[in-house]
């Protein structure tokens, strides 16, 4: 049977997607998640499936319903916790809810169900002892206050918030006016006569974080007996700004200590090993315009508060591979990206020495280590294939791929790299997808894909902005990793730190003439297009270069004065973006050198990159670039508006809408022909239309 992932698109917003992962602590169940269209096809539903870790089982379902389930852990004994918005017998549909598969067997019974929901679950790992965060109305003193507190604004309609501090909003959502707090779960409730209830078995909170308020960060990890929880505290400074430090609570009293904390560093806490005497951290130097951004990874002793550096000879950024990394006392399992890869390794809490496995090119996620420690299982995806479970044997780096609950879709071209080297002399290289038909007798139009961040890699697959839609339309795609792009050293970093239009750029277009060597290429057919920081890159492009027939930009910066102060965490880019950099290197200067059609595309939810900076850039192109509207008010240029979306196109319908503009619009002005827009836009009469959902 074909396989029409990449040829039509109400197939490729329909597959399957596996998300998070969870390992019994006896290493003899492994729970995935699987993302699938909801019946209305206008979100998705996440469910738990189970893998069998030797491989020779298929894959189980183990949850089905119209709500779906999220954030999977499993408990000491076994007890598999997650959370759902799913309706019981009792306490109807209202929030998201804490629900338990018990390892014995049996349906899912609600733990827990309260006024404003839970967020997320932390089991300790050898002990009895579940925590929950979930957030808490500043007035309530205790949980009858806030279900009291909760339904007055419910039953009220009110959505105002007062604030008094910064930030208020992020990324997609607004902050407040709960904000996140530590539970531990109580004992059992009673019924009135005094008798345990039986169903369903209801267990009390008991708060954790009383008092930090909204200085907890929302981050903790709890020892592997429950009777201390490792957690970020936020200490507010002066002019909104904040920084990050790390406390040690005890859960029976609420008692508290700091044990990280200076001016000018942020600190994260990260897990505890199991004899609960050290804990993995994260130790950043808050950046300035004249320092990047340099977050290292440190083991904690938490009897004398000695740090040691993990891994300081290899220049990678190391983070934790899961929520429970340690293979043993001593040993950890850490993540970085590298070279376009990820890179796995086993670090030693003692010397800060870390040895690389040796695995196959991916990028891994969610490592659990084995009960003997001989073997991690965890997520591994790349842009040959999108995240799936597998085995990895921590002695060879052999990575089996387990019975997945979902099949790997078949590429419609194939992978390559290209490299060269920088003016400076740095060697830069990119990923190349290639139709199977790119040759020198029939080369490919190319599409330069600038990845966002700016801190990040193009080395994992990516639902949302998907290269191989674009090969099935015969297209190569170029991923390029410039400078600011992680995996490749602090130095390479540093090229472009608050320098955006300096190094990035010309980093971008100098793999992009090597690229355009190859005979296979097309090299008079080209477009650039990029999203967020890539958004601003591809800006950037259009106002210092007329070498592309066409470039989308989507959720972009453009005028940097207006984006510092307006974005929803302006302390983090104030540190990076100065005033000399705005003057410098905003995009807005060069409009009238834009001579390029543009797409501009821009979700009215986006707090990251406010919408603001959207309606500014397409003002600005017609009235002032050098492409303008004509006296008939028309122009090459076209505004893709989402008023519900945010930073990210996430509602598959508007998905296909997406991915049917960008294409149509690279058809007309790269391969200069009259593409089929959707009927779901209203501009076109349904006659017109053939019908097709394909891409």
């Amino acid at each position: 049977m074909t396989d029409t992932t990449f040829s039509d698109l109400d197939h490729y917003v329909a597959h399957p997607r596996i998300g998070a992962l969870a390992l019994s602590p006896d290493g003899s169940r492994l729970v995935t998640t699987v993302q699938t269209l909801n019946p209305k096809k206008d979100g998705y539903l996440t469910a738990l499936w189970e893998v069998d870790p030797s491989g020779q089982r298929p894959a189980r379902r183990l949850t089905r319903s119209a709500h779906g389930e999220s954030g999977p852990v499993f408990a000491a004994d076994g007890d598999l916790y997650f959370t759902s918005a799913r309706p019981d017998d009792e306490a109807g549909d209202e929030g998201t809810a804490l629900w338990c598969l018990p390892a014995a067997g049996g349906e899912a019974f609600v733990v827990n169900r309260r006024a404003g929901g839970v967020s997320s679950v932390i089991p300790a790992a050898g002990a009895a002892v579940v925590a929950v965060t979930a957030p808490l109305l500043p007035g309530a003193e205790d949980e009858a206050a806030q279900e009291t507190l909760h339904k007055a604004r419910s039953d009220s309609s009110v959505k105002a918030i007062l604030h008094s501090g910064y930030p208020v909003r992020y990324w997609d959502h607004d902050l407040g006016p709960a904000h996140p707090s530590l539970f531990v779960l109580g004992e059992e409730e009673e019924d009135d006569d005094g008798a345990a209830t039986v169903e369903p078995r209801r267990r009390s909170l008991r708060s954790v974080t009383a008092g930090i308020g909204s200085h907890f960060s929302g981050e903790a990890h709890l020892s592997p007996d429950g009777t201390q929880a490792l957690i970020g505290v936020v200490v507010p400074e002066a002019q909104a700004e904040r920084r990050s430090a790390v406390a040690l609570v005890d859960t029976a009293t609420g008692e508290r200590r700091i044990l990280l904390d200076e001016p000018g560093t942020d600190y994260s806490p990260g897990p505890i090993s199991p004899d609960g005497t050290k804990a993995a951290v994260t130790i950043s130097p808050q950046p300035h315009p004249g320092r990047a951004l340099a977050p290292n990874l440190y083991v904690l002793d938490l009897r004398d508060g000695s740090l040691t550096r993990i891994a300081e000879d290899l220049d990678l950024w190391l983070t934790p591979a899961s929520a429970r990394p340690w293979i043993d006392d001593t040993r950890l399992l850490a993540t970085a990206d590298q070279q376009g890869r990820g890179a796995v390794l086993i670090a030693d809490s003692a010397s800060g020495s870390a040895s690389e496995v040796p695995v196959a090119d991916a990028v891994y996620s969610e490592l659990f280590a084995s009960a003997d420690g001989r073997s991690a299982y965890g997520l591994a995806t790349s842009y040959a294939f999108p995240a799936e479970v597998v085995r990895i044997d921590l002695d060879t780096g052999e990575t089996t791929r387990l019975q997945n609950p979902v099949e790997r879709p078949q590429l419609p071209g194939r992978l390559t790299e290209v490299e060269t080297t920088a003016s400076d002399g740095v060697r830069l290289r990119a990923w190349l997808c290639l139709p199977e038909n790119a040759s020198a007798t029939e080369p490919a139009p190319t599409l330069l894909w600038i990845h966002g961040g700016p801190l990040g890699s193009w080395n994992g697959w990516s639902w949302r902005w998907n290269p191989w839609l674009a090969v099935q339309q015969g297209y190569a795609v170029l991923l390029p990793d410039p400078a600011l792009s992680t995996g490749y050293g602090q130095d390479f970093i540093a090229r472009g730190w608050n320098s955006w239009g300096d190094k990035p750029y010309t980093d971008l277009m100098s793999i992009t003439d090597a690229a355009l060597q190859r005979s296979d290429l097309d090299s008079t057919r080209t477009a650039a297009m990029g999203g967020s920081f890539g958004g601003y890159m591809a800006n950037w492009v259009a106002g210092h270069t007329d070498r592309f027939s066409a470039i989308v930009t989507h959720a972009s910066l453009w005028a940097l004065d207006q984006f510092g102060p307006t974005t929803d965490m302006s302390p983090f880019w104030r540190r990076q973006i100065d005033q000399a950099m705005a003057q410098t290197h905003s995009p807005h200067r060069h409009v009238a050198d834009i001579v390029t059609p543009m797409l501009v595309i821009h979700g009215d939810k986006d707090y990251r990159v406010p919408i603001g900076e959207g309606l500014r850039l397409w003002y600005e192109l017609l009235a002032d670039s050098g492409l303008p509207a004509d006296q008939n008010g028309e122009t090459a240029h076209r505004f893709l508006y989402f008023p519900t979306e945010n930073h990210w196109i996430l509602s598959p319908h508007h998905a296909k809408v997406w991915y049917q503009v960008v294409f149509a619009f690279l058809a007309e002005h790269v391969l200069g022909q009259q593409a089929t827009l959707p009927q779901e836009l209203g501009l076109t009469p349904p006659a017109e239309q053939d019908g097709s959902a394909n891409a």
